[in-house]
């Protein structure tokens, strides 16, 4: 079932690997033609053409971009105990470990007189995008808002598409997730016109503007994110979901194939990649994945991912190709199942999230790690990082220099100035000293 990329003999360089190794991704450009119309219509027609638009693609109009406050609080009341305390459970978890990546104000002194103090202030506004096309994801709520929360942002929206099953409203789960988390501003609106309508906001509608957007979506929100960016901040353009696990002659390949099963549910187009140096576990994971991919409530959609070119096994030497292949690959999601796998996992320099040893399996973090499962795709975590308290933070410098410690540091200000012939600089300091002479 899964493709075979043999690299044993060989020692490929980096450009080579990122042209053999199984990648899956989207043409996101492919689509900016259909999509610009879109954007551009909503910022001309507001909240108006924002549901013009979700008629036509999700079928149905809500009563209002806004979800009311009694359809939230109704969710919420509705939500089955042990949903709830599964979603309760995921929150304290994520809370606790996205408040403590938000990092400290400090100051360094240079001199007497002159500091630089590194603050970090929160973005303002946040657009908080969940998908709702194929699955229902309660999580996508949680990895968005918590981390946005524990940075301070100020205000946020959660956009969602409406659902012809539940009057044009977002799905129950949904908006039970967001009551959870105290959101009260839910737009029943989705796809590109859901990131534009955050962007551009409405007045006449009393949609505020947002300054960040965030979040999955198929490759129409994705392109949306493109066009809007600068208008506002993106996290990133996800892509399909992708797991790569690097396993050796030791591991259980039982857990290898559930595991590279349970992303490619996700998607026709999502990736899973076996990397390992022995052969023997190769095919026994191939088999397994066979038997048991069919059996799945998602069968036809996993057979379709696990049979494309994005996803296969790569067989290597030894474990020091397997990281090679690893780092160049760039997973969203690494698994590690080794004898050795935290020492494994410590040279792994490019990966969304990496998952150390066979009871740290993807799905933990899918829900409820404490990590988020938002992260970079399609080879980009080898320079984007995934979503986390920082996304929504903005480092900002302090500079604040008396006059001594200016006078110190002038001269080479304005011999800087000079060589790079903006003398206008220098004059700004010298203007500072002006009719004072040497003692």
């Amino acid at each position: 079932m899964l493709h075979l990329t043999d690299l044993r003999g060989q020692t490929p360089s980096t450009a080579e690997l990122r042209r053999v190794l199984p990648r899956g991704g989207v043409d996101v450009a492919s689509v900016l033609p259909t999509v610009a119309p879109i954007v551009e219509a909503v910022h001309e027609g507001g909240a108006a053409k924002a549901l013009e638009y979700g008629e036509r693609f999700d079928g149905i109009v809500p009563a209002s971009v806004r979800v009311p406050a009694e359809v939230i609080a109704e969710a919420e009341a509705s939500l089955a105990p042990r949903l709830r305390e599964a979603l309760e459970a995921a929150i304290d978890r994520i809370r606790a470990v996205h408040a403590d990546q938000k990092p400290a104000e400090h100051t360094t002194t240079l001199a007497p007189g002159a500091t630089v103090t590194e603050r970090f202030i929160p973005v303002a506004r946040v657009g908080l995008y969940v998908p709702g096309g194929k699955a229902v994801y309660p999580s996508s709520v949680l990895m968005n808002v918590i981390p946005a929360q524990e940075a301070g942002a100020s205000s946020m929206v959660v956009c969602t598409p409406p659902q012809t099953d539940f009057g044009g409203w977002p799905h129950p789960t949904i908006l039970a997730a967001c009551a959870l988390l105290g959101v009260d501003e839910v737009w029943a609106v989705g796809g590109a016109q859901a990131v534009a309508l955050m962007a551009y906001g409405d007045d006449t509608a009393g949609l505020e503007p947002v300054d960040m957007v965030t979040g999955p979506g198929n490759i129409f929100v994705a392109a949306a994110k493109r066009l809007v960016n600068g208008v506002v901040g993106i996290d990133a353009e996800a892509g399909p979901s992708e797991i790569a696990i690097i396993a050796d002659k030791d591991a259980d390949a039982d857990y290898v194939a559930v595991d590279l099963i349970s992303q490619a549910e996700h998607d026709e187009q999502a990736a899973s990649v076996l990397i390992t140096d022995s052969e023997e576990l190769a095919g026994a994971v191939d088999a397994i994945v066979e038997k048991r991919a069919a059996g799945t409530l998602n069968a036809e959609r996993a057979a379709s991912a696990l049979g494309g070119s994005q996803s296969g096994i790569v067989l290597v030497d030894d474990l020091e190709a397997a990281i090679a292949v690893a780092n160049a690959y760039a997973a969203e999601h690494l698994e590690i199942h080794t004898a050795n796998a935290a020492d494994v996992a410590a040279r792994i320099t490019n990966a969304g999230a990496i998952f150390v040893g066979p009871y740290s399996p993807v799905p933990l973090g899918d829900y409820a790690a404490g990590s988020n499962h938002v992260l970079p795709t399609s080879g980009t975590a080898r320079f984007n990082a995934g979503l986390s308290t920082h996304t929504f933070l903005k480092p900002v410098n302090f500079i604040e220099y008396d006059k001594a410690a200016l006078g110190e540091i002038s001269e080479h200000i304005i011999a800087l100035a000079d060589d790079e012939q903006l003398p206008a600089h220098g004059e700004s300091i010298a203007a500072r000293f002006a009719g004072e002479t040497e003692a």
